[in-house]
């Protein structure tokens, strides 16, 4: 299998290729008062009977009874002993905590281990620089379990573009990038390096691109801040050719370690 890393510049060539709670409506929200018994009016005489008459019903009082002084005392301790109806006042939001700020770039030491925990991946990792023709190298297709960085370029963590290349698969079966593609925003990347650090990426993104159509400049351009690029084959697959796309994952420094 023939793999091509096109970048302008820098590519890669390689034999691996790698429920709604609103009131009903017409509902009104003030309860309607019940219906009052009806007043009677001033009865008229009944028909005389053997009881005799019966007198005429007297009508209802309209006269609103004074309060005492004793009665009102009452009322004022009465109204001093309910409780308050004051409403609870809403509890303040909390305050959502500040994202830490990113790490400041490492100084330069080359990568011994590449570990992705969400493909199950913990490779060593080799220096790669360019061939005759000006391509990036590969590692090494009878070992397709170890990465490449290329060592010209800044290292991980390092202010700058780092990249990192490996194998999808060879003649002989998977290689250490076979599930790159399966990687999302928030996943790690985690590199060992040889001053005893660790440099934490976080995934930004994973794109696919044509080999005939490689953004370069998207690629591998600086940004001013730590980034890493992991780098292998995909897309369509091609006996004589091998695949025709690569895919790319971008990622960014936002811790570093002590261990892997």
């Amino acid at each position: 299998m023939a793999t091509v890393l096109v970048t302008g510049g820098v590519w890669w060539s390689g034999g691996g290729d790698p429920a709604d709670r609103r009131p009903a409506a017409g509902v009104d929200a003030k309860a309607t008062p019940g219906v009052a018994a009806a007043e009677s009016a001033p009865g008229a005489p009944a028909a005389d009977d053997d009881r005799g008459s019966t007198p005429q019903a007297a009508p209802r009082s309209r006269t609103v009874a004074t309060q005492g002084p004793a009665d009102a005392a009452e009322g004022a301790d009465r109204a001093s002993a309910a409780p308050s109806q004051k409403p609870k006042p809403k509890p303040k939001p909390k305050a959502k905590p500040k994202p830490a700020p990113p790490p400041a770039p490492l100084s330069r030491s080359r990568p011994t281990l590449l570990a992705v925990p969400a493909i199950t991946v913990e490779a060593p990792v080799v220096d790669l620089g360019l061939d005759r023709q000006g391509r990036l190298d590969v590692p090494p297709v009878d070992d397709p379990r170890k990465a490449g960085w290329y060592a010209r370029g800044p290292a991980p963590g390092e202010r700058g573009t780092a990249v990192m290349v490996g194998h999808r698969d060879t003649r002989t079966g998977p290689a250490v990038f076979l599930d790159l593609d399966s990687l999302g925003p928030g996943n790690t990347v985690r590199v060992a390096r040889a001053d005893g650090r660790v440099a934490v990426f976080t995934v930004d993104r994973v794109r696919t691109y044509p080999k005939s159509a490689f953004p370069d400049e998207e690629v591998y351009g600086s940004t001013g801040r730590p980034e890493l690029r992991l780098l292998t084959c995909g897309g369509a697959y091609d006996r004589g050719s091998g695949y025709d796309s690569n895919i790319v994952v971008f990622a960014h420094l936002t811790d570093v370690d002590r261990t892997i």
